[in-house]
């Protein structure tokens, strides 16, 4: 008997690798500091959690619409009409299960087998290999930490071709933390304008979490806007990581595409999680501002502990809450025990050695970095950091 040959398309999340790494160590009974994941380490908000046991009280444990609860689609419209000034209809709005699916659906609904996707790398580790699942084409464009990590509208427009689909990307970007300016994405959308045929993913689920100003859409040029899927969802700005609520905003096209595939995957989103979303995002959002505020301050921190590190070169990341240091400098030298040959055995050595927990830069299209997650408290990162100065000062 053998499996499905489509396991070989893609390759296993290297993030939750390591993770899972660390969990076993810990397990072992070692102090392991875990700086993988891109997990709030904030509580969900109160209100949130009391509007979803207010809807288990008021019934809501039925199968809700595959796209989603009305009243959820029209808090979504208005959102985005209040924070990106974007308008959108009900119909436009699908809700999923995680913005990592409402990714997938996008994929799936408009990628062919052979078709090329452009990712500016760095990218959030599972964009390529949701193109590969497609058995679409992924094309990566490199941006340098000299670059902020952003590549230039001239180097995506050089990356496409006849082939080319879909143009996806992040801003806020996991990984690097960089944020694309009103005149950058004004550059990237003139070249995208001359180019009808390609369809633009734009990941916003780190919009609220931008330490310099007014989040800005690539959507907010008409001319594009029929083009450019919004994602977003309440991971990361709400502290909702568990509840597993993502959305779109789309054409109307996409959006049935994409209600016609989550109708045979997994039908509508948690019931409860929905009517959560729903109370996020239509209240204060103080405790949101409040979890900016101390992701600044330990952007603030980590990225004046780097410094003591003679081996990190880091940008200032404008958002999300990573560092992704270029850490070529370590490549080649050993302890006397171990070499390291690249950022995976860099991440190894740290783990094995500093009991950190990190994730390759390899994962998100950068060989030469790795992410550290500032999404935990001071101490631990004060901590994490002092135990890879004591390792890292040993290779030589």
């Amino acid at each position: 008997m053998t499996l499905s040959k489509r396991l070989d398309f893609f390759a296993e999340s290297k993030t939750l690798k390591m993770a899972k790494l660390s969990r076993e160590l810990s397990a072992k009974g070692v102090d392991v500091i875990n700086l993988t994941l891109g997990e709030p380490d904030f509580a969900t908000p109160s209100h949130i959690i009391d509007a979803a046991k207010k809807a288990m009280d008021d019934g809501f444990t039925k199968y809700p619409p595959v796209a989603g609860y009305l009243d959820l689609k029209q808090a979504i419209c208005q959102k985005f009409k209040t924070d990106n000034n974007l308008d959108y209809s009900p119909d436009q709005i699908v809700v999923s299960t995680g913005a990592k699916q409402s990714i997938m659906n996008v994929i799936l609904s408009v990628v062919n087998p052979g078709d090329e996707v452009v990712i500016p790398t760095p990218y959030w580790v599972s964009y390529s290999e949701m193109v590969k699942f497609a058995e679409g084409i992924p094309v990566l464009v490199d941006a340098t930490v000299e670059q902020n990590y952003k590549v230039s509208a001239a180097q995506i427009e050089a990356a496409i071709t006849p082939k080319t689909k879909l143009f996806m990307f992040s801003s806020p970007c996991n990984p690097s933390g960089s944020i694309w300016s009103n005149q950058e994405l004004s550059e990237l959308a003139e070249v995208l304008k001359k180019y009808p045929e390609i369809y633009i993913i734009s990941d916003e689920i780190y919009e609220h979490i931008n330490f310099i100003g007014k989040h800005e859409s690539i959507a907010q040029f008409d001319y594009l806007k029929e083009r450019v899927i919004i994602i977003n969802g309440v991971s990361k700005g709400f502290a909702m990581t568990g509840w597993r609520l993502g959305y779109i905003g789309a054409s109307k096209e996409i959006a049935q595409a994409c209600e016609k595939i989550q109708g045979q995957f997994t039908s509508g989103a948690n019931s409860i999680s929905q009517r959560a979303t729903l109370a996020a995002l239509t209240s204060d959002l103080k405790p949101t501002y409040d979890m900016q505020l101390a992701y600044h301050r330990r952007r603030d921190l980590v990225v004046n502990l780097s410094k003591e590190i003679k081996g990190f070169t880091c940008n200032v990341p404008d958002g999300a809450f990573y560092l992704f240091p270029d850490v070529r400098s370590y490549f080649g030298k050993s302890d006397g025990n171990t070499k390291i040959e690249n950022a995976d055995d860099l991440c190894m050595y740290l783990l094995d050695n500093a009991h950190v927990s990190l994730v390759s830069g390899d994962a998100f299209g950068t060989d030469a970095c790795i992410r550290i997650s500032f999404a935990t408290a001071d101490e631990k990162l004060i901590e994490a950091f002092a135990r890879m100065k004591i390792a890292l000062d040993k290779l030589q």
